[in-house]
């Protein structure tokens, strides 16, 4: 069902989004007919003219706290791939993180990984509401509607979030080259993908490592655990999509083994 919004939790007041500012949802391979969904939550680094840069400097900026550094990239070229359609969401997440519901704590995070975000700090109600009813609502209203349209084919719909993640995490090097985040619902899917990585690339797939999917995560909750629908929640390390090469290399990668976990999947006898 498509997530459709009450306008009066839409903020009242000035709009936060101006004439010159990009839609908050963007569509690569609109057109795509697939049954895999791809949707990027940290893949832009936009921020509102109204906002400015937060008060964040360039530098933090460019870090990964602004994004999930690669994962455009990596999304636009597995979606031409496996002819899927691919959404992403324009805004930082240091505007708003929508992999996080919109009350939580981070979702307008006051700090980053030791940097402060000024910007996010002392907002009244009124703030806040915009920056959810602006851009965090209709990125998911938009995921909501794809997950609602029909496909070309047999195949039932598989949502495949795509993230990144930094080589070293408070002075402690991260070991994986990629993980596979599962755990509830219809998890089969993601478990087929764990193995077709682990068995092409061995102990540097991580099983929910260097995250697991817990009760801080969003998107997939909402738009797969909770329907009972097909998916995976990958993250990939940003060095290794650090060039046109390695970006290739995964897309190639990923687009064999989701192909053949959906195939394994539909092969299995229904739970």
């Amino acid at each position: 069902m498509a997530l459709r919004f009450d306008s009066q939790e839409d903020g009242t007041g000035d709009r936060l989004l101006g004439p010159d500012d990009p839609s908050p949802v963007a569509f690569s391979n609109p057109g795509g007919a697939s049954s895999f969904l791809l949707v990027g939550d940290h893949a832009g680094m936009a921020s509102p003219a109204a906002l400015g840069c937060l008060r964040v400097s360039d530098a933090d900026w460019a870090r990964h706290i602004a994004c999930d550094l690669g994962s455009r990239a990596l999304g636009e070229a597995l979606a031409q791939r496996l002819d899927a359609r691919f959404i992403h969401q324009r805004y930082s997440r240091l505007v708003i993180d929508c992999n996080r519901a919109p009350q939580h704590p981070d979702a307008i995070a006051p700090s980053s990984d030791a940097t402060n975000i000024p910007g996010n700090r002392g907002l009244t109600v009124r703030q806040r509401r915009q920056r959810v009813a602006e851009i965090h609502k209709p990125y998911h209203a938009a995921i909501a509607d794809e997950l609602a349209r029909q496909t070309d084919g047999p195949h039932p719909q598989i949502l495949v979030s795509l993230h990144s993640f930094t080589p070293v995490w408070q002075g402690k090097p991260r070991p994986w080259h990629a993980g596979v985040l599962h755990g509830g619902g219809a998890d089969r899917f993601a478990l087929a993908v764990l193995a077709g990585l682990t068995d092409a690339l061995g102990t540097v797939i991580g099983n929910n490592q260097p995250y697991r999917l817990d009760a801080t995560d969003y998107t997939v909750p909402l738009h797969a655990i909770e329907p009972g629908r097909a998916y995976v929640e990958l993250e990939i390390r940003q060095d290794l999509l650090a060039t046109p090469d390695g970006t290739t290399a995964w897309a190639d990668r990923l687009a064999g083994v989701l192909t053949a976990a959906r195939q394994d999947t539909e092969r299995m006898p229904a739970a």
